[in-house]
């Protein structure tokens, strides 16, 4: 038996949820295979079983369902820098496990860089922003930047502007990220090394 809503309550039930998130799965799976136009509910209700109005039960169209999506691996690829983050014992330390944590998670995790590609992107070589600062999500560089600031504000980094210099270690990573998607025999974690040796070549104090 399908559990109800409390009266008066909006919180989904534990099934609802379970489903919402079979769907958005399914999205994933479809839009990193398929690619965003070609994604349809009825290809999403297939893939997960379901009937299409089960589908339009949940979410109300196609945007608002591959907009959770979105915001699905979103939130989980944040999370991930978040947590290595955590672990830093310093400044310095913090920015290279960002750099990692960046491109580690998009190369464990090449369906979910599909759907942000395909979702943000305009052409189908990953360049072209469809709203300009639009991959700036969960205030990215801006997150950089307050870590950039924090370091030197603690004595360890160099003077410089924190904008500038996130949003060069921004492009940094995805550029690398760009040409591994394009050519997958690109050894990305050769390149992980350098864009951290950029990196800290960047901010480091020079004596």
């Amino acid at each position: 038996m399908t559990p109800r809503r409390g009266e008066g309550s909006d919180e989904p039930t534990f099934t609802e949820r379970a489903r919402r998130r079979q769907l958005i799965d399914a999205t994933i799976d479809l839009i990193s295979t398929r690619g965003h136009p070609a994604t349809s509910l009825s290809a999403i209700a297939e893939r997960a079983g379901l009937s299409k109005a089960a589908v339009l039960y949940h979410f109300s169209s196609k945007d608002n369902l591959t907009r959770a999506a979105l915001e699905h691996v979103l939130a989980d690829f944040s999370a991930h820098v978040t947590e290595r983050l955590a672990l830093a014992a310093g400044p310095r330390d913090a920015l290279v496990a960002y750099v990692r944590a960046m491109i580690g998670y998009q190369q464990a995790n090449r369906r979910h860089v599909r759907v942000i590609t395909e979702m943000l992107l305009d052409d189908a070589g990953g360049t072209r922003l469809k709203t300009p600062g639009s991959h700036d999500t969960h205030g990215r560089w801006q997150a950089l930047a307050d870590l950039l600031t924090e370091g030197q504000q603690a004595g360890v980094f160099r003077e410089f502007d924190a904008q500038t210099i996130s949003l060069a270690i921004g492009g940094a990573i995805d550029g690398v990220i760009s040409h591994w998607l394009a050519h997958p025999e690109y050894d990305l974690d050769a390149a992980a090394a350098e864009v951290e040796k950029f990196t800290l070549d960047a901010i480091e104090r020079r004596a």
